[in-house]
């Protein structure tokens, strides 16, 4: 059942005040569980708002990034820090780690490692979108942790510099401390959310943003400003195979498989890791999944160095298709990734779609530009207003003026009176006492060489320059996709799509049919075990490791469990096969007390395993335990004085399907010697056909 919004309860983050109204119910509204203790009182009322409030700063300013620019408060310090200090070298990662501690309240522990992640995203190694490395970055194929930041350096990419920095189009916080200042948001021309994923955990949520290829986010942000749908599936550096069926535009899962090659005959070789694993970690899997008889592989070689090589060479006769399968169904040579963004929007946590974030992404890109066109505007509105002031003054030799004037007021009052006859040439039609100000701070020297030709050139390169930022003012969507365009044409073959998208979804592996066959388990009759390592003795059956093998013993005892290695049953062994809540059986048992015979039809259901249960009473005898329904139950019962019949059948259809653990329908109440479900020997006809009753 969806609930509408308006029978959704009202968010915490939407009002901050139900925090206050929550603590200000009256006692009365607490109920009374504790013999007398309410729960009200000063310390559950510092506890409760100590809590909001790192609830609240967890998910507002740590775990959660902005869908504004599509970064985690420290990331967001990192670049800033880095750009402040930027001079186009390569700098000691201490040295930034320093400066992001002036606006970082939480030490320096996450700056390291997040830098790093920075530095990694996309191809590793150091080679990030937005941040340049050199040194020992890590490894992302073996999981090799990064060097000690003192040996490592950094600085900003060009596409970082171009499209992440403006200062005009900023606002500005204090920091922590009320020192110096820092971004509210960059000023993000980039999806660096999608672009670069994100996971977060924090207090009652967490965040999973799987990383998209930058190329095609750029092609998405084209097609929504033209108002065409868009289709976009993430793709991961470490390559792989992948299944995006059930992605849902961001709100599903998607299946990623390695990249796995046939060599020789008995080889297979993977050449790309699905997302989150290392070498290390698909090893350990596949190793595994050989001691649990589910692989037929001999021999595991980590051959990676620049690529993932990991050769696998099969055991003697193991079929590469099956053992293909078997490594998709039992390894990390598949996994599922499950995509759940959620992100700060305006500072409140909410679920978005991935098409809904590149949206918002573009609108801000779009008002990010507009803006940047509104202060062009201002500012060669500036600069033509001073170089027209610049030419009346010297032109007109109202700087004559000043020379016989004493005082700052007069001097100032003969420069404005000085541009009275001439205000008409004055776009703004004014003269302000900054304007005055600036005037007279020019040298004689530059008077004297003033060029008033050039000065009108200039006005002149101002005012088509004016016309050329209006005009796109005016078709400001067409300019944002001509800028987006030749992003596009620059950076396309740099961040090529390193996942490749299967053009179906992938099959579900049956992984019981897949190694129905490994585990052959053994019967040792003179020894009394059962299972897969017993030497000699009855083969019983085939079976997957994945299977459960059911006992069931003479005294009515039966469990379930996974198929053992080697397992003590004892003399009294009845019944041992596959376990199949649904298969019917059908009993017949002779209880202690009296010696009655009861018969029961049955399926065992769900059960506990390697929990012991009972059909049958404590100290009962299990005569007769069969799979299925027979036709006919022939009994022969004991002799007995003034017995009169000796033999009897029973049609067992007649009893109802129950459960295990139910009392089963008495047949007789004489001793049975012999049972049989079909006609025996011991059976004599001369002694007739009676049908034995069930009650």
């Amino acid at each position: 059942m969806t609930l509408s919004k308006k029978s959704e309860p009202p968010s915490l983050f939407d009002n901050p005040d139900l925090f206050t109204e929550a603590k200000a119910l009256p006692e009365t509204h607490l109920p009374n569980t504790h013999g007398g203790l309410t729960g009200a009182g000063p310390l559950t009322e510092v506890l409760d708002s100590n809590f909001m409030q790192y609830a609240r700063y967890v998910i507002g300013s740590r775990a959660i990034p902005a869908v504004e620019d599509g970064l985690k408060p420290v990331q967001r310090r990192i670049l800033h820090a880095l750009w402040e200090i930027d001079t186009g070298n390569l700098m000691k990662l201490p040295r930034a780690v320093g400066r992001v501690l002036s606006y970082h309240p939480h030490g320096d522990a996450s700056i390291g490692p997040a830098l790093v992640v920075l530095a990694n995203k996309l191809w590793g190694k150091g080679k990030g979108y937005l941040i340049e490395g050199q040194g020992n970055f890590g490894n992302l194929y073996t999981g090799a942790e990064a060097a000690a930041p003192r040996y490592l350096e950094c600085r900003l990419t060009k596409l970082a510099k171009e499209q992440i920095y403006n200062p005009k189009t900023t606002d500005y916080v204090p920091s922590y401390d009320g020192v110096s200042k820092e971004p509210v948001y960059l000023p993000s021309k980039l999806p660096l959310l999608l672009m670069m994923g994100a996971e977060g955990v924090a207090v009652g949520l967490s965040t999973s943003v799987l990383p998209h290829n930058f190329p095609e986010l750029l092609q998405g942000e084209i097609d929504i400003l033209r108002k065409k749908k868009v289709r976009l599936v993430p793709d991961f550096q470490l390559g792989g195979v992948m299944d995006a069926s059930e992605y849902d535009d961001g709100l599903g899962r998607v299946k990623i498989r390695a990249v796995i090659e046939k060599e020789d005959k008995n080889k297979l070789v993977i050449r790309q890791l699905p997302w989150g694993e290392t070498t290390d970690s698909v090893i350990e899997s596949i190793r595994a999944a050989v001691e649990k008889k589910h692989l037929q592989v001999r021999n595991v070689q980590n051959l990676t160095s620049k690529e993932v090589e990991i050769i696998l060479t099969l055991s003697p006769g193991a079929d590469q298709d099956k053992v293909l399968e078997a490594l998709y169904a039992f390894t990390l040579c598949q996994k599922n990734l499950v995509s759940r963004p959620i992100v700060l929007k305006n500072g409140r946590p909410v679920e978005m779609r991935v098409s809904e974030i590149l949206k918002d992404n573009v609108e801000r890109l779009v008002a990010l530009t507009k803006r940047e066109f509104e202060i062009r505007l201002e500012e060669l509105d500036d600069l033509y207003h001073a170089k027209t002031l610049d030419q009346i003054f010297v032109e007109e030799r109202i700087y004559k003026r000043i020379e016989e004037e004493e005082s700052e007021e007069a001097v100032e009052k003969a420069v404005v009176d000085g541009f009275k006859p001439f205000l008409k040439k004055i776009r703004r039609r004014s003269i302000t006492p900054d304007d005055v100000k600036r005037l007279l701070e020019i040298k004689i020297k530059r008077i004297s060489r003033f060029d008033i030709k050039k000065n009108r050139r200039e006005l002149e390169e101002i005012e088509i320059r004016e016309e050329e930022t209006r005009k796109n003012l005016t078709g400001l969507t067409a300019y944002v996709i001509g800028y987006l365009k030749g992003l596009l044409k620059e950076y396309a073959k740099k961040y090529p799509r390193c996942t490749t998208v299967s053009d179906a979804p992938f099959a579900q592996a049956d992984m019981k049919a897949i190694t129905a066959t490994d585990v052959t388990i053994r019967y040792d009759r003179e020894n009394h075990f059962v299972g897969e390592s017993v030497k000699g003795g009855e083969e019983l059956f085939k079976c997957s490791g994945l299977d459960k093998v059911l006992f069931v013993w003479k005294d009515g005892r039966y469990k379930m469990m996974p198929p053992p290695v080697k397992q003590f049953v004892d003399r009294d062994l009845e019944y041992v096969a596959v376990f199949d809540k649904d298969r019917e059986f059908t009993c017949v048992y002779e209880e202690p007390f009296y010696g009655h015979a009861y018969v029961k039809r049955f399926s065992f259901g769900g059960m506990i395993q390697n929990k012991e249960y009972r059909l049958a009473p404590v100290k009962s005898k299990v005569l007769l335990f069969q799979e299925g329904c027979p036709d006919r139950i022939y009994v022969k019962f004991r002799p007995a004085k003034n017995q009169r019949v000796h033999q009897s059948h029973f049609d067992p259809k007649e009893v109802t399907v129950r459960g295990a653990s139910a009392k089963g329908i008495q047949m007789t109440t004489k001793e049975i010697a012999k049972v049989a479900v079909s006609k025996p020997s011991w059976w004599n006809e001369g002694e007739g056909n009676a049908k034995g009753g069930l009650f």
